[in-house]
């Protein structure tokens, strides 16, 4: 090489090492092989706050489609008819922008909870955690406690393994088919559902019960934990709502450390030692097999049974409780009390996402209490556009789909403006069952000769004759030249 100067520089040799050729091959897996988790039953404050969490969404879940509203089932969606009903309430697919602002309202309604107080949802009202939990309260009941289930495992395949796993698995596939049927039936009315099934009718109806029944059963049977850490992306993007204020599962390594064995009389202070054992009861409990004294990790949902595993081993040791409590990092870092961290709830992005959460909920009810229970669609006759009838006239059809989004029968009367000597006329008077739609054909006339040539606005005014309902919609009139 040749500097600026024209004088040549020595060339940088990187040195390479051979290493010895050996006989040993060592190979590296870029997999974890995945170890099941024996999770151990603990009772306390946050275990039953789950299984009250539990038998309250599956009673929402189980009963909803079996309760009546009048003459239909009070919760369905039906696709075929192309209708919602929820309690008194019948939506049309016009009504498309309430179940958007639903989606919307339910994600900021998971940001703001996130913020406050870390993965609430997915500790104790997803869908994933309560099923595994169901499915893990079986497992226990049939094969044992955390020690007996291991057992059964270690040992060969004898008649008491056999019986016990031919239970648990019909057990865990009768379920998983009725949250299948379930599940079906709030798109099928589960009624009819049921008889069509025991017909043997219905094969897509049975397909899904069947799919729906097959995802239950290998996702709270098998996949459980992987699910939360692999699957789901929240557990990914939580970390962008979380700051240091936010209430999360914490472990206090100040207090704690430096952890070990020790015996109830022992001075652990003079020793060195903390408040934690070292029992790890904290990770025989936790669903998802991590230790929360590592510090805040994705995979922890915040169940808080580590808490409660804890504060069992501090009662028994005479130790103060919440080694392992809902805290902030902030909380733990500055020793804050319980008040000082609450202070810190009401912070820029709780307000902001509190405000506008208040704001799509207010809008929403005025917008369902508002919402007129008629629709209206209007589609011009496209077999002729316009045409000259007996008597002088000029006359445009129209199809006219009336939709009654209440319970009750109803009589509308079609009337149209915006053209001089506008008149309709086919029957005025239309009647539409409860929840049902009608196609009615309309006829619009005015003299010849009384437009100029072209497309003339007009509207349709449809109003009900049983209470204040009424719609207008607009369409062209057609004058030809």
């Amino acid at each position: 090489m040749t500097s600026e100067d024209g004088r040549k520089t020595p060339e940088r040799v990187i040195p390479i090492t051979p290493v010895p050729a050996t006989d040993q091959t060592e190979s590296v897996s870029l997999y974890e092989a995945h170890k099941k988790i024996y999770a151990r039953s603990i009772g306390g404050v946050f275990a039953r706050w789950r299984w009250l969490l539990v038998f309250l969404t599956q009673a929402f879940f189980y009963l909803v489609p079996w309760f009546q509203w009048g003459e239909r089932q009070m919760v369905l969606f039906d696709l075929g008819a192309r209708r919602f009903y929820l309690f008194g309430l019948v939506l049309y697919p016009q009504d498309f922008i309430y179940l958007t602002g639903l989606l919307i309202i339910s994600a900021l309604s998971l940001f703001l909870f996130t913020a406050v107080a870390g993965r609430l949802w997915c500790g104790f009202a997803c869908p994933q955690t309560v099923y595994t939990e169901i499915f893990m309260w079986i497992e226990h009941k049939v094969e044992g406690d955390r020690s007996a289930r291991m057992r059964l495992d270690r040992n060969g395949w004898t008649f008491e393994k056999i019986w016990k796993k031919s239970t648990k698995q019909l057990l865990w596939i009768a379920l998983s088919l009725w949250t299948g049927f379930t599940f079906v039936g709030y798109f099928v009315p589960i009624r009819d559902l049921g008889a069509e099934l025991l017909a043997l009718h219905g094969t897509w109806q049975l397909f899904w019960v069947a799919f729906y029944g097959f995802a239950t059963y290998g996702n709270a049977g098998y996949m459980r934990e992987q699910v939360c850490k692999y699957m789901c992306p929240y557990a990914r993007f939580q970390s962008a709502m979380f700051d240091k204020d936010t209430l999360i599962v914490s472990y206090d390594p100040a207090r704690g450390e430096m952890r070990g064995p020790r015996n109830k009389k022992l001075d652990y202070k003079a020793a060195g030692l903390g408040d934690c054992i070292d029992c790890s009861l904290c990770v025989q409990v936790c669903p998802t097999g991590i230790d929360i004294r590592d510090g805040l990790q994705y995979e922890c949902i915040g169940c808080g049974l580590c808490i409660d595993a804890c504060n069992v081993v501090m009662d028994k040791m005479q130790y103060p409780r919440g080694l392992i409590r809902l805290s902030t990092q902030n909380g733990i870092a500055q020793k804050l009390t319980q008040s000082q961290m609450f202070k810190r709830v009401l912070r820029p992005r709780v307000l902001l996402y509190s405000s506008v959460l208040i704001g799509l909920c207010i809008a929403m009810m005025v917008s369902l209490v508002g919402r007129t229970p008629l629709k209206v669609d209007v589609v011009r006759d496209r077999a002729a556009l316009s045409r000259i009838v007996a008597g002088g006239k000029l006359e445009n059809v129209y199809r006219l789909q009336i939709m009654n989004a209440t319970e009750g029968v109803r009589s509308y009367r079609i009337g149209a403006t915006g053209l001089q000597g506008l008149s309709v006329v086919t029957d005025p008077l239309v009647e539409v069952g409860p929840a049902e739609s009608k196609w009615v054909s309309v006829r619009l006339q005015i003299p010849y000769g009384s437009a100029e040539p072209g497309s003339h606005k007009v509207m349709f005014d449809i109003a009900a004759r049983e209470d204040n309902a009424r719609v207008s919609e607009k369409s062209v009139f057609h004058v030809p030249r």
